[in-house]
């Protein structure tokens, strides 16, 4: 299913002399992945547990853009510049995790919006974040799926936060709604990461039983 995902390798062109210039100033894919982890904590928290005027909401689209390309950069320098580490595969992961709930988190506070809610919808990202990254373990590869991955979290939460940002008032009955479709879609990504993982890794098995009788034939 679509999803802003597939707008990456785009995104990672014109990030690629960015790239070049953080490996020549001597900087890590770690070091990147953990700047983004911890750009992300650090503004959910302060949106979170700070009696911030609204308008502050207005900077978290920016934070947003800024830890998706942090997200992408750390991919690139490990890919094409020889940073691949197996502590980055773990830290890759859990700073999506840690920075997807801080991030969310802020919304809790808005008035209408049921916290409940907010705390299931942070619950449904780790577990969708969780499935992707299974796919590696049955034979696939890291599944993407949409349509409510990581970069569709972020568009959604980010317009919505330039629309609190900017005092514009929401009906009651439609802030009830946003938490509950968005958690809907979420759910929806996990299946279809469950169905997509499952699918690859059988057709590679497939594949590898093809190729193992012609080789005995």
């Amino acid at each position: 299913m679509a999803s802003v995902y597939s707008l990456k390798p785009r995104f990672q062109r014109l990030l690629r002399p960015v790239a070049r210039r953080l490996v020549s100033n001597g900087l890590t894919a770690n070091e990147v992945t953990l700047l983004a982890g911890a750009l992300s904590a650090g503004a959910g928290a302060f949106l979170s547990w700070q009696k911030t005027p609204r308008g502050w909401f207005l900077i978290l689209p920016f934070v947003l853009f800024i830890r998706m390309a942090l997200n992408a950069l750390d991919g690139l320098m490990a890919r094409e510049f020889h940073q691949k580490t197996r502590l980055g595969a773990y830290l890759n992961e859990l700073a999506d995790v840690v920075s997807d709930a801080f991030l969310i988190l802020p919304f809790g506070r808005v008035q209408g919006i049921d916290p409940t809610w907010t705390a299931v919808t942070i619950i449904l990202a780790t577990i969708s974040e969780m499935t992707g990254a299974l796919g590696i373990a049955i034979g696939a590869s890291r599944r993407y799926d949409g349509p409510m991955g990581k970069s569709d979290r972020a568009v959604v939460f980010g317009a919505l936060a330039i629309w609190l940002g900017l005092g514009k008032a929401i009906v009651p009955e439609v802030l009830k709604l946003i938490p509950g479709v968005i958690s809907i879609l979420i759910a929806l990504t996990i299946f279809n990461r469950v169905r997509g993982g499952l699918a690859e890794a059988n057709s590679t098995l497939l594949t590898e039983k093809a190729e193992e009788k012609y080789a005995s034939a």
